[in-house]
């Protein structure tokens, strides 16, 4: 299942440079104005990268590697990082003034755009009745009951304030239901940041985990087993060899990039897990209210027992939930025996900007951002076809892989060329768009953008890859 429903979009065919502008009838014109926007936009980058330089310099002194979370270094695409002051609609804006097309939307919770004045004055009146009480509130309730309608397998939730604690609740949930140990993950799939979900494939299919870093004791590592997506026989075997607790899994993968499921492969999983007593949770971080109003869930049918909700749901403030069914969540203290708690879960400012942006989300939008990934995706994959590379996505999300093969695991999502990448990544940032700094992230669309802002995207790719494909020669 592709994701995309809709046929392919009509093309408008209009003359654009990479920077969206169109295009005079005479040579003169377009030439003198060029000339002018590249030294006022050499100008400007130049003083950027200046200043960038010493805040980077400034920020090593005080958080490791000069960030607070590592993709945000750019290392990867051999870049400092930017630093971003403000951010408005579809764009983001550097400290030199800048401004980029964002395909990031801070990694998927601004599906709205930057800056939407709803959810911005819902965070402002729940800010003037106070930003903290460690305490219940109404809109707790009003935000259970909205993603209780959205999700099928929900009836309740448990909020956090990241999808790592999340994902950390209901690893523990699921032992505690379940009376089993073990935890199945896919390879390349990410479900925050514990120790045990951060394990590594063993040296065989469907073995216990290794520690994927320093810090990881090999013992958390064992508790975990780690098979590749879309192998049916790796995880059929992992279920029969071991007493597994609950079997983990992006519904849509989409921290190897975009990586959709087979055809029946996640009623595969429904149905494994369920023959051999296993928990089914579905991380639907990324997916949740993305590719459907009811998740990846909803959009292939296939019910969890648990699900591990974020960014989204937080409207882009801290906020991450653990929902299923009442029979399941009601092991969770108080009122069961699974402890779980957290002092900001529940933050009345990220609760009213989850609303808000939840209750944006009708059919009408998801159409919409279903109709502007289809024109993302169909000029994404005419250019893909004259460069050798392959297209993947679901509703809101695209990845363009650097290899001419369809990727459908992590093997070979790392398979594609990481250079060819990095060179395209710095080329598109050189044209103004802003994109996500590895391979192995989606892009993220938001009901921000527009239809003139992907066709300049478009062209900006166009530029950037017969610049940088090492096949093709500009002429």
């Amino acid at each position: 299942m592709s994701g995309l429903s809709r046929g392919a979009p009509d093309k408008v065919k209009i003359k654009v440079r990479g920077d969206g502008r169109p295009l005079a009838d005479t040579g003169s014109e377009v030439e003198y104005r060029e000339e002018e926007k590249a030294k006022a936009e050499a100008a400007r980058a130049a003083a950027g990268r200046s200043g960038n330089t010493e805040l980077f310099e400034r920020a090593r002194q005080v958080l490791p590697g000069g960030v607070n979370s590592p993709v945000r270094a750019m290392g990867q695409v051999g870049l400092d990082p930017v630093f971003i002051e403000s951010a408005e609609g579809a764009e983001v804006i550097d400290r030199a003034g800048r401004r980029y097309l964002d395909w990031v939307g801070s990694w998927g919770p601004m599906i709205l755009g930057h800056t939407d004045p709803e959810v911005l004055k819902a965070i402002g009146e729940a800010a003037a009745r106070g930003t903290s009480f460690g305490a219940a509130t109404e809109l707790e309730v009003e935000l259970g009951e909205e993603v209780a309608s959205r999700m099928p397998s929900v009836e309740m939730i448990r909020m956090t304030s990241s999808g790592s604690e999340a994902a950390m609740a209901a690893a523990r949930l699921a032992r505690a239901v379940t009376g089993r140990e073990v935890l199945v993950k896919f390879a390349g799939a990410y479900h925050g940041h514990s120790d045990g979900l951060l394990a590594a494939a063993g040296s065989g299919v469907a073995t216990h985990g290794i520690p994927s870093g320093p810090g990881i004791t090999e013992a958390q590592a064992a508790g975990t087993v780690v098979v590749p997506w879309n192998d049916r026989e790796a995880v059929a075997e992992a279920l029969e060899k071991y007493e597994v607790a609950a079997l983990f899994a992006e519904p849509i993968a989409a921290n190897m990039g975009v990586v959709t499921p087979a055809w029946g492969f996640l009623d595969f999983l429904r149905e494994a897990t369920e023959r051999t007593g296993t928990l089914l949770v579905f991380d639907e971080v990324i997916t949740g209210f993305r590719v459907a109003r009811g998740g990846a869930q909803e959009l292939y049918g296939v019910n969890p027992d648990l699900t591990v909700m974020g960014k989204i749901i937080g409207g882009g403030l801290p906020a991450a939930a653990l929902g299923g069914n009442r029979e399941m969540m009601e092991r969770l203290a108080p009122a069961g025996d699974v402890y779980q708690a957290g002092t900001l879960s529940g933050n009345p400012l990220a609760v009213a900007a989850g609303l808000a942006t939840l209750r944006r989300l009708d059919n009408g939008a998801y159409e919409r951002l279903g109709a502007l990934t289809d024109r993302l995706v169909s000029g994404l994959s005419e250019l893909a076809d004259e460069h050798g590379l392959t297209v993947a996505s679901a509703p809101g999300l695209a990845t363009p892989f650097f290899s001419s093969l369809p990727v459908t695991n992590f093997a070979e999502a790392q398979a594609t060329d990481q250079e060819r990448f990095a060179a395209f990544f710095r080329a598109m940032l050189e044209r103004g768009i802003w994109l996500p700094p590895s391979r192995f992230e989606a892009w993220f669309v938001s009901l921000a953008h527009d239809e003139i802002q992907i066709d300049r995207t478009l062209m900006a790719a166009a530029e950037a890859l017969s610049a940088t494909d090492p096949g093709k020669t500009i002429g």
